[in-house]
């Protein structure tokens, strides 16, 4: 295995903060299945409790005036190599607490790399609907996401309170998105590595 200096470092953003929320066992599941392979990082909008915006953190002028958390995410969403985005459905749409903690940071911080997406919900479409949204929502950011979007439906039935999966679906289907992940995240550090990005 590679040493923690080669390791990718990944950030994962939990959308949710809404009452006797879902996403934390999603969260724990995904954490549990990626082991020690990747140097994640979870950004839980519940923990971090960014206000609704109001002053994004490239609108200071001056970066030492800017609240230390914004400074302190950022600097881990800049040394980024990928980003998985758990994302609940609100009325069929991207949960507010999700886009408000990603719209803190410009989109030169997300750029040139690349995004899974995580949806899930109680109901039978596991999400989808926002994740729609969230793909062209990534795009605009800079961060593409990867075709294959891990949707869980029936979210309470699939994983516990505590990550454990409860279905062989979850396993497959996590694998099946964090091989594309983790392919076109080496392939654009490697690139990035050897020739920058665009100015």
């Amino acid at each position: 295995m590679a040493g923690a200096a080669n390791k990718l470092k990944v950030v994962m953003f939990l959308g949710s903060v809404r009452e006797n929320r879902l996403g934390l066992r999603v969260a724990k599941f995904i954490q549990s299945q990626l082991g020690t392979k990747y140097d994640l990082a979870l950004f839980d909008p519940q923990e971090i409790d960014l206000p609704l915006l109001k002053k994004p953190l490239h609108f200071y002028k001056d970066r030492a005036e800017a609240p230390k958390a914004l400074v302190e995410c950022e600097m881990k969403i800049k040394e980024a190599d990928a980003f998985i985005v758990v994302t609940a459905e609100y009325n069929h749409s991207i949960p507010p607490a999700l886009s408000n903690m990603m719209d803190h940071f410009p989109g030169s911080s997300y750029s040139y790399k690349p995004a899974g997406i995580v949806c899930y919900s109680p109901g039978i479409y596991g999400g989808m609907r926002a994740a729609m949204q969230l793909r062209a929502f990534l795009g605009e950011l800079g961060t593409l996401s990867v075709s294959n979007i891990f949707g869980i439906p029936e979210v309470h039935k699939s994983i516990d309170e505590n990550g454990k999966p409860l279905n062989d679906h979850m396993v497959s289907g996590l694998n099946r998105m964090i091989t594309q992940l983790d392919w076109h995240a080496n392939a654009m550090k490697n690139h990035r590595d050897k020739f920058g990005v665009p100015k």
